[in-house]
Formats: C-alpha cells, sequence, structure tokens
C-alpha cells in the first residue's frame, strides 16, 4: 500500500539531457547576444557579367574569383559627388593594403561607369584622374548591360542622372556581402574597412572547429 511518500522521479539520463540542453540554450543566447563572432551576410548572387575595362581589354565577372571585390556605380563627371566616392574607394585601397589581413583572398575595386557606351579614352581618363591601376578595373557597358548587371544584378539605379553614392561588397564566391546606399554616422571609408575586415576573418578561419563557430554566427545573425 503506497504511504504518499513515492514521488515520481526523471530518470539520471533524462536529467542529464536537460541539463545539457539548458546549457546549449544559455549558450545559444549568449552567443546572439555578445556576438564574441560578426559575419557579414550572405546577401545573394552577384550578376554575371562580361565588360569592357580603361584599358579595352574584357573583363568578367568570373576574374574576380577568390578576390574581395569593392564596387561602386558613377557617373563619368557628377562633381563632388563623384569626387567623394572616388576618394572613398582610394582610403580603402590603401587601409587595407598597409594592414587588412584577407586571408586567402586578393583585393581589387571595381567601378560601373553608368554612362552608357562610354570611348575607351573616357573611361581611361576618368580611371586615371582617380589614380586607378591592375587593382582597380574602370568598367564600361551598353544601356542594356547597365540595366542588367547595375539595375537588376546589383539593384541600384542604371540612370546617370538619378545618381546616389554606393557601394557594395562581394566575395571571392561571386555572393554581395555588403550593400551601402546610405551616409551614416560612421565614414563610408571605416565602415567599408571594417567590414571588409570582418569577411577576411571569416575567410582566415575556415578551419574543421571555427568553420562551426562562423557557420553559428551566420545563423544567429552576427553582423555589424
Amino acid at each position: 500500500m503506497a504511504d504518499g511518500t513515492d514521488t515520481w522521479r526523471l530518470p539520471r539520463w533524462a536529467k542529464v539531457l536537460t541539463g545539457m540542453m539548458v546549457v546549449v540554450a544559455f549558450a545559444a543566447i549568449a552567443f546572439a547576444v555578445f556576438q564574441p563572432v560578426q559575419v557579414l551576410p550572405r546577401l545573394r548572387l552577384a550578376p554575371g557579367y562580361t565588360l569592357v575595362d580603361q584599358t579595352g581589354s574584357t573583363v568578367t565577372s568570373e576574374d574576380g574569383r577568390g578576390t574581395i571585390s569593392l564596387y561602386t556605380f558613377v557617373p563619368l563627371d557628377c562633381g563632388e559627388e563623384c569626387d567623394a566616392v572616388v576618394e572613398t574607394m582610394q582610403q580603402v585601397r590603401r587601409r587595407i593594403d598597409s594592414g587588412v589581413d584577407l586571408g586567402p583572398a586578393d583585393f581589387r575595386l571595381v567601378t560601373i561607369v553608368l554612362d552608357a557606351d562610354p570611348s575607351v579614352a573616357d573611361v581611361a581618363a576618368a580611371a586615371d584622374a582617380a589614380g586607378a591601376a591592375e587593382d582597380w578595373a574602370w568598367l564600361a557597358a551598353s544601356e542594356r548591360q547597365l540595366e542588367n548587371v547595375v539595375g537588376l544584378g546589383f539593384r541600384r539605379s542604371a540612370d546617370p542622372n538619378a545618381f546616389r553614392p554606393g557601394f557594395a561588397i562581394v566575395d571571392g564566391a561571386g555572393l554581395i556581402r555588403g550593400e551601402y546606399r546610405y551616409q551614416t554616422s560612421t565614414s563610408d571609408a571605416d565602415k567599408l574597412v571594417r567590414h571588409i575586415g570582418v569577411l577576411g576573418s571569416d575567410l582566415r578561419n575556415r578551419s574543421r572547429f571555427n568553420s562551426f563557430v562562423y557557420e553559428a554566427a551566420h545563423a544567429f545573425q552576427c553582423y555589424p
């Protein structure tokens, strides 16, 4: 006859499992809140293209494989707004070259000219004025190509008369990892260098264990 002293108890394995689940839950919450590792989001595939650069050479999107690319989109002449974009690109290039570890990836700049069918000479003149070199391609396109690459692919206005400064980061696998359309309190150069550094850290730490940590950062959207 039961005397009321017996109580239902969890078996030891259930207690251990419950304890582990609690620890994992708290660890997940802490990871999401404190973000010990940050990553850039994988937004979508960057558009494919075949265009012509300032030297008259053909450049394709596949040329960026294994390379982190910083894109911008400008008319050939838009005054101070274009000058500010060029200055930002120059600052980012100097600062990346002087001390940002991108692991196995190279780095390049890409400017897509928003004027349809510009002459190679005009594009070359703009590239020379910007101080472009082999690591900075200025690309010319037809109106149709601009609509496909800039409008549909990068989801920006391809109309030079509607120009607004902006940037995009594309990783070596051809994924857009950052889009920057509006000025914030942080300067564009500071923000871009920091985000490219975050991407470099992601690429450097793709060992067996660290890959789980970085994938967890993506799962918890630990974005800067």
